[in-house]
Order: C-alpha cells, then sequence, then structure tokens
C-alpha cells in the first residue's frame, strides 16, 4: 500500500486544496493499493501559477541548452536507478506485463531521455540566412507554459515523449497523469528534484476529467500535448483552435498487419505476439486487423489462434505472463461488449469468445476471429483489449485498400520474404508508423498519426519542434 498526502507542484510537496482521493485498484487482486489526492481546478491553478512565473521569469528557459540537456542527462542516468521500481509500480497499478514494464514501459521512457539530452546538444538554436536586404537570424524558442494530459496505458512512456523535449526547449510543464495510473508520477518527480530541474518547472498532479479540461482550457498555458482517444482529442483540438493554442494530439488506432503470401508465417507469429498484444492489447499502435491473403487465410487463422492460446494469461507480476489483466471493470466489460458484437455481426469465434479465465481480476479471455469483414465494427473500432481480426484480401493491391480503408492512420506493419515488395507496400499505406517485418517505435524518429489518429508528432527533432516556435530577424546588410 502506497499512500501520499501531497501533490508535486512547481518541484515542491504541497498540500491538496481539497479533500478529495484517488484510490488505486489493482486489476489483478482488484484489491486497493495505494491512495492519493485528487486535484482540483485551484490545484491546477497553482500548478500553472507556478509554470507561468518560471517560464516568464525563471532561470530555466534562459539557461544555455547545453545545460538544460547536462540537466535531462542526469535525469536520465537517476531514472536508469529506478527502473524496478517504477516498472513494478506501473504492473501493479495497471495490470501490464512485468517483462513488458521493464521493456515498453520504463526501458522506452529512459531511451527517450537519452535521446532528447543528447539532441539539445547537437541542434542549432541559432541559424543564419541570407535575406533579399540583408542576413536574417532565425531563432528557435520555447512555446512556453505546457500542459501534458497523459493516459494510464503506457504513463511513463507518454510523459517522457512530452517532458523530455519539453525540458530541452526551455518550457515549462504541468503533467497530469490519469487516475488509474497516479503512483509511477510521484517516484519521477523525486527523481527530477533530484536532477537539479529549478522550481516551477514541473508539477505532476493526478486528477480526473473535469479538473483537466480545467488545465486545457487555463489562459496560462501555451502548448497543450495529449495522448488518449480520439474524442476526447477531438474536445481538445477544439479547445485549443478556439484559444489558439498550439497542440500535440496522439490519438487512437485499429492498426493493420499485412501478411503477404509468401511470408515466413513462424516468425511472423513470433513478432506478432508483441505487435498485436503488447499491454494486453490496450496499445494505440496494437496490429489488432490480421490482413490474410486468400490463398492462406485458413493457414494464417490457424497459427494466430495457436499462437495466442500458447501466450501464458495471468497474473501481471509473473515475468513468465504475456498477457494480464485490463486496467478496469468497466475496460473488462467494454471488451467482452465487443467480443458478443463481434458474433452478433457475424464473425466466426476460433478462439475465446466467452468466459473469463480467473474469477478474481479483471482479466478478459483472448479472442480471435475469423470471417470478419472490414466493414464490421470489431474491424473499424478501438478494442483496446486481447481481441484479433483476421480479415481476407485478394492481392497487394486489397491488401492496401482494406489498411487505408480506417478513419485511423497510426501504425501497421507488413510481413514478407521480399524486403523491396514490403517497402512498397508501407509507401502506400496512411499511418504515421510502419514496420517491415518488424515494428518499434524509434525515439529518433517521428511518432505519430494520419487521419482520425491525431495531429503533430513526438520523438525525433520533429518532437523537439513541437515545443519551439521560430522568430526570424531580419537586419539591412
Amino acid at each position: 500500500m502506497r499512500e501520499h498526502d501531497r501533490l508535486y507542484i512547481g518541484g515542491e510537496w504541497v498540500a491538496p486544496a481539497g479533500t478529495g482521493t484517488i484510490d488505486v485498484v489493482s486489476p489483478h487482486t482488484e484489491e486497493v493499493i495505494g491512495r492519493v489526492p485528487e486535484a482540483t481546478p485551484e490545484d491546477m491553478d497553482r500548478a500553472v501559477a507556478a509554470a507561468r512565473e518560471a517560464f516568464d521569469h525563471g532561470p530555466w528557459p534562459r539557461m544555455a541548452p547545453a545545460e538544460r540537456a547536462a540537466v535531462v542527462g542526469r535525469l536520465t542516468e537517476l531514472y536508469a536507478q529506478r527502473l524496478g521500481d517504477l516498472s513494478e509500480l506501473i504492473t501493479a497499478e495497471m495490470g501490464c506485463p512485468i517483462s513488458f514494464s521493464q521493456l515498453g514501459q520504463t526501458g522506452q521512457a529512459q531511451a527517450v531521455y537519452g535521446y532528447f539530452a543528447a539532441l539539445g546538444k547537437e541542434i542549432a538554436w541559432e541559424e543564419e540566412r541570407a535575406g533579399l536586404m540583408g542576413p536574417v537570424t532565425v531563432r528557435r524558442e520555447p512555446v512556453g507554459v505546457v500542459a501534458a494530459i497523459v493516459p494510464w496505458n503506457v504513463p511513463q512512456f507518454i510523459i517522457a515523449l512530452k517532458l523530455a523535449p519539453a525540458l530541452i526547449a526551455g518550457c515549462t510543464i504541468v503533467i497530469k497523469p490519469a487516475p488509474e495510473t497516479p503512483l509511477d508520477g510521484y517516484v519521477l518527480a523525486e527523481l527530477l528534484t533530484e536532477a537539479g530541474v529549478p522550481e516551477g518547472v514541473v508539477s505532476i498532479v493526478a486528477a480526473g476529467r473535469e479538473t483537466g479540461e480545467h488545465l486545457v482550457r487555463h489562459p496560462g498555458v501555451d502548448k497543450v500535448a495529449f495522448t488518449g482517444s480520439t474524442a476526447a482529442g477531438r474536445k481538445i483540438g477544439a479547445i485549443c483552435g478556439e484559444q489558439l493554442k498550439r497542440c500535440t494530439l496522439e490519438l487512437g488506432g485499429k492498426s493493420a498487419a499485412i501478411i503477404l503470401d509468401d511470408a515466413d508465417l513462424a516468425a511472423t507469429m513470433g513478432w506478432l505476439k508483441m505487435a498485436s498484444l503488447m499491454n494486453n492489447g490496450q496499445a494505440c499502435v496494437a496490429q489488432t486487423r490480421i490482413l490474410a491473403s486468400r490463398n492462406r487465410y485458413d493457414e494464417v487463422v490457424d497459427a494466430l489462434a495457436e499462437t495466442v492460446r500458447g501466450m501464458k494469461v495471468g497474473d501481471p507480476a509473473d515475468p513468465a505472463t504475456e498477457i494480464g489483466p485490463l486496467v478496469a471493470k468497466r475496460q473488462q466489460e467494454r471488451v467482452e461488449g465487443y467480443i458478443r458484437i463481434g458474433q452478433e455481426e457475424g464473425a466466426k469465434v476460433v478462439l475465446g469468445g466467452s468466459g473469463r479465465p480467473y474469477d478474481r481480476g479483471w482479466y478478459v479471455t483472448p479472442t480471435v476471429f475469423a470471417g470478419v469483414t472490414n466493414d464490421m465494427r470489431v474491424a473499424r473500432e478501438e478494442i483496446f483489449g486481447p481481441v484479433l481480426s483476421v480479415i481476407p484480401y485478394e492481392d497487394d493491391a486489397d491488401a492496401v485498400r482494406i489498411a487505408n480503408d480506417s478513419e485511423y492512420g497510426l501504425a501497421g506493419t507488413v510481413w514478407t520474404a521480399d524486403d523491396d515488395r514490403g517497402l512498397e507496400i508501407a509507401r502506400q499505406v496512411r499511418t504515421g508508423t510502419y514496420g517491415v517485418n518488424m515494428y518499434m517505435i524509434e525515439a529518433s524518429s517521428p511518432f505519430g498519426g494520419y487521419k482520425g489518429s491525431g495531429v503533430g508528432r513526438e520523438l525525433g527533432p520533429e518532437g523537439l519542434a513541437a515545443y519551439l516556435e521560430y522568430k526570424s530577424i531580419a537586419r539591412m546588410g
């Protein structure tokens, strides 16, 4: 049981304005494992005021970029020392298998901090260009106060996507973790203080949706960085548009894994365990539409069912577990509802489909559907659980058409013995990230989506640019 009675606002531990609390419930045991204060709008006002003061008058935006990069570098080193504790916390909070917590939750976050610490030392913050009347100085300057709204599914990694470039740019930031996963933020707050981040620069304030909207609407905020559902992203984007705030929106996905008829099925299935079912299927990039050629359709269905059947479902703290519980009872019920919808639509259950693997915990039986057409809801809507749909296609052009027939465009893969053929497919699928015979989010490369999957990019130099304004200073030659 981890209990906290303070909020981390502007680098200080302060008493909350209200008396409300957030209970953190284990998805595995359904027992309360932690308790933290629930921030109020007044607490958010205090956090934004601290960030505004630190940005307008404090040292952080005025430091040399190399100095800020050195602080983020120290954070990276300190973070490495707490990977075990952070991984265990995230597994306890939201049910992520410990093996993925170590790799995709905290290991990836550490890599992001390290990448941006290095980038901050390399990038040119001013450059000279030739103008018609004389030289022009082009400056990169921080965008200002950032509001970062973070979901529950990959809390530390997604915080890093926003916090690392914001710090390197010279911004100040208020982070609102999801109420399901507030505990890991307390560890990060300790590390930020130890790394030497100045007063006022960072606040980490867990709260519910209404207080989060208060933060988004706050007149002291210059930019919003949000990761979450497409529906929530549309609302946040509308608010930012009305107020002319900068925003980055990383939203939902319904990604397709195209298995070409020359693919090595054994190798493909080994990768799809991660690409399709990482984090218990609770990943925006999950490849949940499996596209198989009619020539090998039955073979692919059988191989996929055998692969998923062999995955260990159970206690997420067990290193052997590959699929754990979903984050909350509402998520369990949502996913089970989609399984019923798939059956009602005429999809064939090849694996799973009903029943729960355990009486306790928010588990869902992993399910594989065959006979799915791309107009079914299970093929079009983001389920966010261990449910896969196998969709047949006629030829390469038909596979691309089906992959693109979606309101989303976040991720995708193609599996083939011919890399050139795979690369040609990759160029035609309208998604922000793609993999040929693998899938990975690279810290050095932009991450984000087309269409309903979002606006803007995170990671890479493009991710830093999202936290910068550009100023041109012209003068007579």
